[in-house]
């Protein structure tokens, strides 16, 4: 390439850099490692990580049981290994397992169509509001400090300079939206109210109550959430014009922070308008079931600006994840699960000083009486537990409250261990 473009060395090429900005040295690595020593090493590391400590941290990401299957599954060649299906006719396994899974996060959220491409929780919020200022050609968007606070972040990000603004909406002494605050800030400018549900302080908001309000001013209500295992108990948000969310807690281990599986679910009159990938069911020449991607050209995801969405890249192999542990579980062994986590929740809960008073799940806020949040963690890592999250770091009005979360995972004697540390049996 340097001969054809008449150059003799790499130097010339960037010899148009200022020198202070060249680098001129060897990278600072180490030699390369045989496959043993690689294997080796990240042995050492992992004796070293809190991967087997018991852990009481939640807010957005979780620890639940992935089944066996899951990866024996995900494994497999044709699913690791395939890209975005738009070659229908080679690609019929990675689009039925989509399709299955749009069917089941339709089943969950109570919506009409979902799609299967949002890299995660965060980034599926702003791409419903920006889909709802599509739908009600409104510029302003309303969301809850409740909603989970680097969500918030996303969403500010990708509105900064799309002329989109946004504003947050308070909280009561209970924890909740304050429904006050969000009538006084709702008006026909506001194109989406967001509310996240178990929210951030891990207590069930009051959609129902919420949402006539929102659809009286014309405005979407978005529904937010970001541990799926509650819907195995709660009832689908039917009401909410479109429902997002992080399905992490179905099989995706936490993994240092991604990747992760975000869903957006709407109602059909709005499926024009649904950012990402959409399988549709259809019949080949034939007439044998089968399935394409539909509603939305190729071209749809590489139009920049012009875009419905910039997510481009295909979440399947997540998305599988998430469709064989609900495969795996089905109906009745999700709602178990749930059970299990609102019982041990609640089990420790009981023996804390609450901030809140309300409808909980596996998630609550605690008050720490004085305790610095970050000792209390400090000790508790020193008995090789992983505490919970210090509230102070996004609210600083709650800087003497922590957030705790209790999954199926957590023995009682764990549970005990954590009381104690706060000074409670």
């Amino acid at each position: 390439m340097l001969t054809t473009i008449g150059l003799r060395s790499d130097e010339e090429l960037v010899s148009y850099l200022p020198e202070d900005v060249r680098f001129k040295r060897q990278l600072a690595i180490e030699d390369g490692k045989s496959e043993y020593e690689i294997v080796d090493h990240f042995k050492r590391l992992a004796a070293n990580t809190l991967s087997d400590y018991p852990s009481f941290l939640g807010a957005g990401v979780y620890r639940h049981f992935r089944p066996v299957l899951v990866d024996t599954i995900v494994s497999r060649g044709e699913f690791l290994t395939s890209y975005t299906p738009y070659q229908a006719e080679i690609s019929q396994g990675t689009l039925t397992s989509i399709f299955e899974f749009q069917t089941m996060v339709c089943q969950l959220t109570g919506m009409e169509v979902a799609n299967a491409s949002m890299y995660d929780g965060s980034s599926a919020v702003p791409e419903a509001a920006m889909m709802a200022v599509r739908v009600t050609r409104r510029d302003k968007v309303l969301i809850a400090k409740t909603v989970h606070p680097e969500y918030r972040q996303v969403l500010a990000t990708y509105t900064k300079h799309q002329g989109i603004p946004v504003e947050e909406i308070a909280y009561t002494k209970d924890g909740l939206v304050d429904i006050d605050n969000l009538r006084a800030q709702l008006d026909g400018t506001v194109a989406a109210v967001i509310l996240q549900t178990p929210n951030f302080f891990g207590l069930i908001e009051q959609v129902k109550e919420i949402a006539p309000i929102v659809r009286g001013k014309g405005a979407l209500l978005v529904v937010v959430f970001t541990e799926a295992v509650a819907l195995g108990l709660m009832e689908p948000p039917r009401e909410a014009d479109i429902v997002v969310g992080e399905l992490q807690s179905f099989a995706i281990s936490p993994s240092y922070g991604g990747p992760y599986v975000g869903i957006i679910a709407t109602r059909e009159q709005y499926i024009r308008q649904i950012p990402g990938r959409l399988v549709g069911e259809t019949l080949d020449a034939n007439g044998h079931r089968a399935f394409c991607l539909t509603l939305a050209t190729r071209e749809q995801h590489i139009r920049r600006e012009k875009a419905t969405s910039n997510i481009c890249t295909n979440q399947a192999l997540l998305a599988l994840m998430a469709t064989v542990f609900m495969t795996v579980y089905g109906k009745e062994g999700l709602r178990e699960l749930a059970e299990q986590n609102l019982a041990k929740a609640h089990y420790l809960a009981a023996k804390l000083p609450l901030t809140f008073n309300g409808p909980f799940f596996n998630e609550f806020v605690v008050s720490t009486n004085g305790k610095s949040p970050d000792q209390i963690n400090n000790d508790l890592l020193q008995k090789k537990i992983v505490g919970g999250l210090p509230l102070g770091r996004f609210y600083p009005e709650l800087s003497g409250s922590m957030l705790l979360c209790a999954t199926e995972m957590n023995k009682r004697e764990e549970m005990d261990t954590v009381a104690a540390a706060f000074g409670r049996h």
